[in-house]
C-alpha cells in the first residue's frame, strides 16, 4: 500500500490524484496503525517546519515514521517533506527535523523574490533512479522560501540567488524540493519513478 502521510497541513490531494494517474492506489495514512502498514510513503510536507514537525509528534507518527525509514520503507519528502530530512531549519531552530541528512534548511536572502514561486530548471549532478529518463535542464515547479543545502546525498540542485537541493536519493529515502504533483510530464516521470524504486524502471511510460 502506497501511503500518503497526512499532518494535517500537506497537499495530499493533488499528490493523491497524480498518483492515481499514474495507475496506483493510494491511501492517506494519519494514525501510527495507518503508517505502520505502508508499504511505501509519500509525504507532501506544507506549511510551517516547526507545526509539522509537533504535528507528527502529537499524533504520534514521528516515531513510526522514524522506525520505518530505518527499516527501507521508501520515502519520498515532497517540498516541506523534503526539509524534514534535514537536522533542523531556521524557520524553527528549537524543532529538530529527522536528522537523516546533515545541515540546516535556511531562507533564501538576496535580489529574488521570496518565496520562490514558479519554474525553474534542475542540474542533474549524479546518475539517479529518482531522475531517470529526466533530462538535465528540466523545468519544474516550486513554491518555498526555505531551502536545503547541498549534501553528498544530493542528486539535482536549483539555482535561484543561492544552489540548493532540489532532489536527493540515498537507499530508499529519496526527496525533492519541487512539486512533482504540478511539474507536468517531468513531475510525472519523477512520481514514476519513485514508485518503481527497486524495481526496472526502463520502459515505465507516462
Amino acid at each position: 500500500m502506497i501511503g500518503l502521510l497526512n499532518y494535517g497541513a500537506g497537499n495530499v490531494g493533488s499528490v493523491l490524484k497524480a498518483i492515481k494517474h499514474l495507475g496506483h492506489s493510494a491511501e492517506v495514512v494519519d494514525t501510527p496503525e495507518s503508517l505502520r502498514a505502508a508499504e511505501r510513503i509519500v509525504f507532501p510536507g506544507q506549511g510551517h517546519f516547526g507545526t509539522m514537525m509537533r504535528a507528527l509528534e502529537e499524533r504520534r507518527l514521528l516515531g513510526p515514521l522514524r522506525d520505518l525509514l530505518a527499516a527501507g520503507t521508501p520515502f519520498l519528502g515532497i517540498c516541506l517533506g523534503l526539509q524534514a530530512l534535514y537536522e533542523s531549519s531556521e524557520e524553527a531552530p528549537e524543532t529538530p527535523g529527522l536528522a537523516v541528512l546533515p545541515g540546516r534548511v535556511t531562507r533564501f536572502q538576496g535580489v529574488f523574490k521570496v518565496p520562490h514561486v514558479g519554474w525553474s530548471q534542475l542540474e542533474i549532478r549524479r546518475p539517479s533512479t529518482l531522475f531517470q529518463g529526466v533530462a538535465d535542464g528540466s523545468f519544474v515547479y516550486f513554491c518555498h522560501s526555505y531551502y536545503g543545502p547541498i549534501t553528498e546525498k544530493s542528486s539535482a540542485v536549483t539555482h535561484y540567488g543561492q544552489t540548493f537541493a532540489a532532489g536527493l536519493e540515498m537507499e530508499n529515502i529519496c526527496g525533492v524540493q519541487f512539486h512533482p504533483e504540478k511539474s507536468g510530464d517531468v513531475g510525472l516521470r519523477v512520481l514514476g519513478n519513485f514508485l518503481a524504486l527497486g524495481e526496472r524502471t526502463e520502459n515505465y511510460e507516462l
